[in-house]
């Protein structure tokens, strides 16, 4: 997510490290407090069947008006705090972010109706273990992975395109190397994205109105590599009811 290709300065000089570090904690602090709120929401609404009749017709067992506009409002609020950072102030981001991860809780709480709430747990503990090893990797790592950047955001529009195409043939095969490969990307991805804010981070003014915007979006980022790492792992891992 190019977010801040006209603001900052990808330099990253070694006097600059601990201001890196700052920058990254207030990253890690949103993205995980974005979890948190988007599972607390998700697991509301699967334990309480009155809610979940907002966004499902129990008669047809599909999503009815309201859950189509939930399911798809997260990809909305995405675009909008994409296109809006240089218009919208740190604060309106942290609402939209808030509101985002909300939305997603209310849309991901259908796998607790498709899964056992135990393989869910499980696989949680699997993406973050693999998330965390990727995240550590990207901070430490010598290695510039702009290019393994590009390779894996090639990868995701292939997942993109391959996962339309898999709507129509329905194919269990090909599901299953979509996923195979997804879990492949987002795990790359998020090596590259914490490479790419570290050096954000060395170049920030902490303190700064752009500094705190920047730190929102490079934890929406993060998110939405976890979110996704974790949906095609629990395809593998996931117990179907």
């Amino acid at each position: 997510m190019n977010f801040t290709s006209n603001q900052i300065n990808y330099a990253g000089r070694e006097e600059t490290i601990p201001v890196a570090k700052t920058f990254l904690s207030g990253v890690f602090m949103w993205m995980s407090l974005a979890l948190s709120i988007t599972a607390l929401v998700s697991w509301l609404f699967a334990s309480n069947p009155s809610l979940m009749n907002i966004l499902f017709d129990q008669q047809t067992g599909s999503m009815n008006a309201i859950g189509w506009i939930v399911m798809f409002a997260p990809l909305g609020l995405v675009l909008l705090m994409s296109m809006g950072f240089q218009k919208f102030s740190a604060s309106s981001l942290v609402l939209i972010f808030i509101l985002y991860s909300a939305l997603m809780g209310m849309s991901l709480s259908f796998i607790f109706m498709v899964y056992t709430l135990p393989s869910i747990a499980s696989t949680f503990v699997i993406t973050a273990a693999m998330f965390g090893f990727m995240a550590i990797l990207g901070y430490t790592t010598k290695t510039d992975l702009t290019k393994f950047g590009s390779i894996m955001m090639m990868g995701l529009v292939g997942i993109i395109i391959a996962s339309i195409v898999n709507m129509f043939l329905q194919s269990a095969t090909m599901d299953y190397v979509i996923s195979f490969i997804g879990v492949l990307v987002f795990t790359g991805l998020t090596a590259y994205d914490v490479q790419k804010l570290k050096r954000i981070g060395a170049s920030v003014s902490l303190g700064t109105e752009v500094a705190r915007k920047v730190t929102i979006m490079g934890a929406l980022t993060l998110y939405l590599d976890f979110i996704n790492l974790f949906l095609f792992l629990l395809r593998f891992f996931g117990n179907r009811k």
